[in-house]
């Protein structure tokens, strides 16, 4: 009998084409995933790989069973969700995603107070940048950024939250000091070298010569240093008392935040106590979210 996780290695391996990009998705280390792609080889005797300087590619048998293999994940999906889905009990795992400013800049304090009223949930955060596949179970809950519902799987079962809405902020002292007259011209930080169209207009003059960051955190503490200006969230850059808004700009819907679950998922006890304590707090920061609530506030 063939072992479905030997089967759960597999899929990994042929999907992100490489043994240690498996090994770091199914958070196991490089020689596990090794000894079961073995051990699935000599179940069904022959050669599932072929080792290339660019990565695993599937070898002809590979193929064959890749499209059993997908059968097999989606039916022990389908029955594991199944039976997550009756189960009513508080005490159990709760896998979140979101997004890291989420996570860091909004939400912490509400997880927080969310496992202080719910004792037995073991919380699991995953605060990726990355969309996780809730139908294979990867997590339990996502809160997304929607910029148009209609993109929504038509397979998971959302909760609409408030609308979210960004701006463009600098440093209290760099705007100080532009006013008082300093003729240098300011930089933008961006992240992975992009800076929206409805960022560019604004009375301060600036340098085609960014700062660019790869993190969010890193943005963040640059444009509190007073290394250039750039775009966050109202919601990060509103509550920062060391940022101020850039005169003369205008801020800018990002889209929706919504709570994501599965179909069965969500008839789980715990998912739907959770969904529902964030769903009131997000009401709570319309303001916020929105922009309203004012610089420093």
């Amino acid at each position: 009998m063939i072992d479905w996780d030997d089967v759960r290695y597999f899929l990994a391996v042929a999907r992100e084409g490489s043994v240690r990009a498996a090994a770091e998705r199914l958070k196991v280390n490089h020689s596990t995933v090794l000894r079961r792609i073995a051990a699935l080889e000599a179940r069904l005797g022959a050669h599932m790989f072929e080792k290339l300087p660019s990565g695993y590619r599937l070898t002809d048998a590979g193929e064959q069973v890749m499209e059993f293999a997908a059968q097999m994940e989606t039916s022990s999906n389908q029955l594991e969700t199944r039976v997550f889905g009756r189960d009513q009990s508080i005490r159990g795992v709760l896998r979140v995603t979101l997004a890291p400013l989420l996570a860091t800049h909004l939400l912490m304090p509400d997880f927080a107070e969310f496992a202080r009223v719910y004792p037995e949930v073991e919380m699991e955060i995953l605060s990726i940048e990355g969309p996780v596949n809730l139908t294979n179970r990867e997590a339990d809950v996502a809160i997304r950024v929607v910029y148009d519902h209609n993109s929504l799987p038509p397979n998971l079962y959302g909760l609409q939250g408030p609308e979210l809405f960004g701006g463009v902020y600098m440093s209290g002292p760099l705007l100080a000091a532009w006013r008082s007259g300093a003729r240098d011209r300011i930089r933008w930080i961006v992240k992975d070298s992009y800076l929206p169209d409805w960022a560019r207009d604004g009375e301060v003059r600036t340098t085609g010569v960014p700062v660019r960051t790869t993190y969010a955190d890193a943005q963040i503490a640059a444009v509190r240093q007073g290394l250039g200006m750039t775009t966050l969230p109202c919601f990060v850059g509103d509550a920062d008392k060391l940022l101020v808004r850039v005169p003369g700009t205008a801020l800018h819907r990002h889209g929706t935040l919504w709570l994501l679950t599965q179909g069965e998922t969500r008839k789980t006890k715990r998912v739907r106590l959770f969904t529902e304590f964030v769903s009131r707090r997000l009401a709570a920061y319309v303001p916020l979210l929105a922009g309203l609530a004012g610089p420093g506030d």
